[in-house]
């Protein structure tokens, strides 16, 4: 699984990994790349030619996954959609509809959200004759607040996949935080394995597909090693439980009040 995006300006080198890849024998078919198309280029005809301008970038015949980035620009900032006349809600049904039509040339394989609480899916669920909801990409992890909490619930309920980002507390500041909570250090004394490792299992547990974000290939080969053990119903619970003495945590990103 390849975590990209149009802001992160990766697709060169995405490309160039997946080429050496197969070039080593990996099968196209064993490497899922997901990708994401920013809300500056959101509106029907722009994502359109934004998102085919993606396999040239890539040198891919298909992209396995695409994410609305996020359900609009802050409010402050406009878009070429925006300054169109249309609102934000508008642009975001009619970039939706250009994944699902992309999707049926086959340009791209699933169409998913990024950064959507319930009521942004509820609105894209509501369309008709458009694609599915494949995956919410959200911050993830056992401190997020409620509001998170709740789309996650909802996602499950309508089988909207969910990948965590930031699943070891959040960003710098609360990643230390998380680091130094003394029911996790617990668990990790318990279950012989560190505190990233069991916040990653539980994610894993919860459903989640995790994307934990290093460039040390000691902490690559430890996210790895969360295969080998379960958390049991118990210590779930109380990880679960977290959440609610989640003093100082705050999410990164808080798209509650987007349009």
């Amino acid at each position: 699984h390849i975590d990209g995006a149009q802001l992160y300006l990766n697709h060169g080198a995405i490309g160039k990994a997946i080429k050496e890849a197969i070039r080593r024998g990996v099968d196209r078919s064993e490497i899922f790349l997901t990708t994401k198309v920013a809300p500056s280029q959101y509106g029907y005809d722009l994502t359109m030619k934004t998102v085919e301008s993606f396999l040239p970038e890539l040198g891919l015949d298909y992209v396995d996954l695409v994410l609305m980035h996020a359900p609009s620009f802050p409010s402050v900032l406009s878009t070429r959609c925006t300054r169109s006349g249309k609102t934000a809600t508008q642009c975001r049904e009619e970039t939706w509809r250009a994944l699902s039509d992309l999707r049926e040339k086959g340009v791209i394989r699933n169409a998913g959200v990024s950064n959507f609480v319930v009521k942004h899916l509820e609105h894209i669920a509501s369309l008709e004759g458009v694609a599915p909801i494949a995956n919410n990409q959200i911050e993830y992890n056992p401190f997020v607040p409620e509001s998170i909490t709740e789309t996650f619930d909802y996602c499950e309920k309508h089988n909207i996949s969910i990948t965590a980002y930031f699943p070891l507390g959040g960003d710098i500041a609360n990643k230390a935080k998380a680091m130094k909570d003394e029911i996790l250090g617990k668990l990790s004394n318990k279950y012989g394995k560190t505190v990233s490792q069991i916040m990653l299992r539980w994610a894993i547990q919860r459903g989640c597909a995790v994307i934990p974000g290093t460039g040390n290939p000691k902490h690559m080969k430890e996210n790895m090693e969360v295969v080998n053990f379960s958390l049991d119903d118990e210590d779930m619970k109380t990880i679960n439980d977290l959440k609610y003495n989640a003093t100082g945590f705050m999410p990164s990103f808080d798209y509650s009040t987007a349009e």
